[in-house]
């Protein structure tokens, strides 16, 4: 989806980056390229936990707004497929001593293998 982005700069400090349709989603960058490509991280962050998946609202929804009056304005595609807790079944090829491991792991932790692997990789996407 794509969403208004308020971008905000003065001359030889960072670039501020607002999301208005999510509240409180707000990052920086020392470029603009950098405060752009913080935006996914600070969503997810501001949505951990959220329910309901925000709306975006046109570009023309804020041109008057007083807040946003020094922004200049970008559209920003925003992935909220992180929100999607819905669980499905897939089918992945490992080997099988890898699989036993993995099973000893999950049972030490008091979790089934889909838990473990689904911690796991969070884990493992965290860290890029």
């Amino acid at each position: 989806m794509y969403f208004p982005a308020a971008v905000f700069s003065e001359k030889g400090k960072a670039y501020g980056v607002t999301l208005p349709d999510i509240p409180g989603c707000n990052t920086a960058g020392d470029t603009l390229e950098e405060a752009l490509g913080n935006i996914p991280e600070a969503v997810e962050l501001i949505l951990e936990g959220a329910f309901q998946k925000p709306a975006p609202s046109s570009l023309e929804h804020y041109k008057d707004d007083p807040v946003y009056k020094d922004a200049a304005w970008t559209l920003v595609n925003v992935d909220l497929g992180f929100m999607d807790e819905r669980t499905v079944r897939v089918n992945i090829t490992v080997p099988a001593g890898t699989l036993e491991e993995i099973d000893r792991a999950a049972k030490g932790r008091g979790l089934n293998r889909s838990a473990f692997l689904v911690r796991a990789a969070r884990r493992e996407m965290a860290c890029q």
